[in-house]
C-alpha cells in the first residue's frame, strides 16, 4: 500500500471498528504507539504534547490534562518525552490511566479547564498552581518564568491566588515557587541554574546588558555587576560552528572589558551544586 490509510491521533480499537485501518496496518506503517491503546501517524513529531494529545482521547468526562503536561498549552517548555503526562480527576470520577499517565485527584471546577483544540487542559492560573504544587522546584519556576513571560498568567495574578490560599493543598509549595518567578529568564535551564543559585544566597541579575564606558558589549544570562561575573548557559545550537566563532568572540570582548564568564551547558544541570561551588569561589575570589 503506497499510502498510509489513516493520520492524526486515534484509538486503535477505534479505528479498526469503524474500518478506517486494520491490525496489519498498525503494524507494518509504523505507527507510533503513544499509550497503551493509542496511535499517532509517524508523520507528526514526537513530543510531550503529542502524547497529552493521546492520553486526552481516553479521558472520562470532567477531568483535564493538568499540570506540567498542561503548560505547553500555556507557553512553557515541554514537559520531557518520557516524562508521565498528568491529568487531574475530581473524587467522584473514579480513572486511573494507562502506563505513563500521572492520576491527581483533585477538586476540578469546570471554570478550572478549557478546552483548547479539542483537549481538556487547565486554565493557565490552574496550571501554575499544579505546577508549581506537582513538580520539583526548579522544575515549577522554569515552566512559571515561561508562562509568564509569554502572557498566560501574570505575576501579579499569581500572588493575588495566594491571598486567603492558607490552609489548601500545596500551598506551601507553591508560595515558595510562585516568590522565585522571574520572567526575564529566556529558558528552562537558564531558570534552572538561577534557582539553584538563589537558594544558595548568590542572587544573579537576569538578561543583564554588559556596557563598557557607555558602550553596549553583551546581554548576558546572569550577572554580578559589582563582581563583574557572568554566568552563561549554551544549549546545543552554541555547540554548532558558526555560534562557537561568535561565541568565542563575544566572550573575548567581555573578557578584555575585565568580566569573567563562567559557561555551563546539559551535563552542568546534572550538577548543580558544583555549579553553585564554581560561582561561589569566582565571587569569594
Amino acid at each position: 500500500m503506497s499510502r498510509r490509510p489513516l493520520h492524526g491521533v486515534f484509538i486503535a480499537s477505534h479505528a479498526i471498528a469503524e474500518g478506517a485501518i486494520t491490525r496489519k496496518q498498525l503494524r507494518s506503517l509504523g505507527y507510533r504507539r503513544l499509550v497503551q491503546g493509542v496511535y499517532a501517524d509517524p508523520g507528526i513529531g514526537l513530543d510531550h504534547r503529542l502524547r497529552a494529545t493521546g492520553v486526552a482521547l481516553l479521558l472520562p468526562a470532567g477531568t483535564a490534562i493538568g499540570g506540567h503536561s498542561a503548560a505547553a498549552w500555556h507557553g512553557a517548555p515541554f514537559a520531557g518525552l518520557h516524562d508521565p503526562v498528568t491529568v487531574l480527576r475530581p473524587a467522584e470520577v473514579r480513572w486511573a490511566g494507562p502506563r505513563g499517565v500521572r492520576v491527581h485527584r483533585t477538586v476540578l471546577a469546570p471554570a478550572d479547564v478549557d478546552v483548547v483544540e479539542g483537549v481538556p487542559v487547565t486554565s493557565p492560573l490552574r496550571t501554575a498552581w499544579d505546577v508549581a504544587a506537582l513538580e520539583p522546584l526548579g522544575t515549577a519556576v522554569a515552566a512559571l518564568d515561561a508562562m509568564v513571560r509569554r502572557g498566560p498568567v501574570t505575576t501579579a495574578a499569581l500572588m493575588s491566588r495566594l491571598e486567603g490560599a492558607a490552609g489548601e493543598w500545596g500551598v506551601t509549595r507553591v508560595r515558595r515557587a510562585f516568590g522565585l518567578v522571574d520572567p526575564r529568564a529566556e529558558s528552562a535551564p537558564e531558570s534552572r541554574v538561577r534557582v539553584a543559585l538563589v537558594l544558595a544566597g548568590l542572587r544573579p541579575v537576569p538578561q543583564f546588558h554588559v556596557l563598557d564606558g557607555g558602550e553596549f558589549l553583551a546581554k548576558v544570562d546572569l550577572a554580578w555587576p559589582e563582581a563583574k561575573l557572568v554566568v552563561e548557559y549554551e544549549g546545543a545550537h552554541h555547540f554548532e560552528a558558526e555560534k562557537i566563532i561568535e561565541d568565542d568572540r563575544r566572550y573575548a570582548v567581555l573578557v578584555a572589558a575585565g568580566w569573567r564568564v563562567i559557561r555551563l551547558s546539559a551535563p552542568d544541570l546534572r550538577d548543580l551544586d558544583s555549579v553553585v561551588r564554581r560561582v561561589r569561589d569566582a565571587l569569594d575570589a
